[in-house]
């Protein structure tokens, strides 16, 4: 029987069956001879096999089924851009065509794809439909989720091999955040709140890389300044949040303003992670030393022992990022507990004089 006359449930199953036996023997023998990919592979083997042995419930086996899936799918479409600076934006999904928010978006959208960066929006109308409508359609992701109202693709992304529709709002957001280089918020509602402050709570805890985040209005707009006066009266001064807190964030009505806050923030700063205690700036290019005397002397609370130094690549992003071995970095014991606000303002030093 051909292949096209095959139910769709028949050819799955023989598709999973393929890639048990195509894949399944990488994975197998003394995991002392496998490769890095085989062995993280196979600790997800077990431990998805672990759920059998827990008598884990149906209900949790397909959320963690379906999870999975996604997210795997989600990788694949994004691992073609890899290198590509990409931002994230958020606003309303009901926000009309023509309308100040509207034609910003698109503005904006439109000027940061000139200077070679990608969009991701949640791939809906309102904001995203502006935002990809500014970038176009080459230049633009979709991640969408399936919802009982307001989600349908908007047409500039609607069938495009880069639109990727969650059934989970938290898978769909940790694409948001893992996939981005810079974050842009539009006004909007709960939602565009939500991803606001998850962002804000990722960078403030660490827990995503320094990237720049940016409220942009509508010109002479009052929504980000009359959320930000909310910050500074309800959370900065009943001390709920810190001063360096505020140095995560940026809010503008400009257009021109904001483009020009992703763009300097990787003048000299490249991206960064820890190795060991390391924590490694990753540069455009070299800098003078007198400005790592200069760093390590005014941010000193970021700095456990010793100074800032200009090194090489360590041998552990060799193994996982070797494409980045020729950059010049700034390496230095760090302060776990030290604020990541003061480390976004080493940062922008590093960016005006560097």
């Amino acid at each position: 029987m051909p292949s096209s006359s095959l139910p769709r449930r028949l050819l799955r199953d023989r598709k999973r069956r393929s890639v048990l036996l195509d894949l399944l023997p990488r994975v197998e023998g003394d995991e002392r001879t496998l490769g890095r990919e085989e062995r993280l592979v196979r600790e997800m083997l077990e431990t998805s096999l672990k759920l059998l042995r827990d008598a884990s419930g149906i209900g949790d086996l397909k959320l963690l089924n379906a999870a999975l899936r996604e997210l795997r799918y989600a990788f694949k479409v994004f691992a073609g851009y890899r290198g590509i600076r990409k931002v994230t934006v958020f606003g309303s999904a009901r926000t009309p065509p023509g309308t100040p928010a509207y034609r910003t978006a698109a503005e904006f959208a439109n000027r940061i794809a000139e200077h070679g960066y990608l969009i991701i929006t949640g791939g809906g109308h309102g904001i995203m439909r502006a935002c990809q409508e500014g970038a176009g359609r080459d230049r633009s992701f979709g991640v969408n989720i399936k919802l009982p109202f307001e989600q349908e693709a908007n047409e500039f992304i609607l069938d495009d091999p880069k639109l990727v529709t969650f059934r989970y709002f938290f898978t769909r957001k940790l694409m948001f955040v893992k996939e981005a280089d810079a974050i842009v918020l539009f006004p909007g509602g709960f939602g565009t709140h939500d991803e606001g402050y998850e962002a804000l709570t990722l960078a403030q805890t660490g827990k995503m890389k320094p990237v720049p985040i940016v409220f942009l209005d509508t010109p002479r707009g009052t929504y980000w300044k009359s959320w930000m006066q909310y910050v500074k009266d309800h959370l900065l001064r009943p001390k709920l949040i810190s001063e360096e807190d505020l140095y995560l964030f940026r809010t503008t009505s400009s257009v021109e303003e904001a483009i020009q806050e992703i763009l300097g923030f990787y003048r000299v700063y490249h991206s960064s992670r820890y190795v060991g205690r390391h924590w490694v700036i990753r540069l455009e290019r070299p800098v003078a030393p007198e400005l790592c005397d200069a760093l390590a002397r005014d941010f000193a609370p970021l700095i456990e022992s010793g100074g800032i130094e200009q090194r090489d690549a360590f041998p552990q992003e060799h193994e996982t990022e070797p494409e980045l071995d020729h950059l010049p970095r700034l390496a230095f014991l760090a302060r776990r507990s030290s604020s990541f606000g003061l480390r976004r303002q080493l940062i922008d030093r590093l960016n005006r004089e560097g």
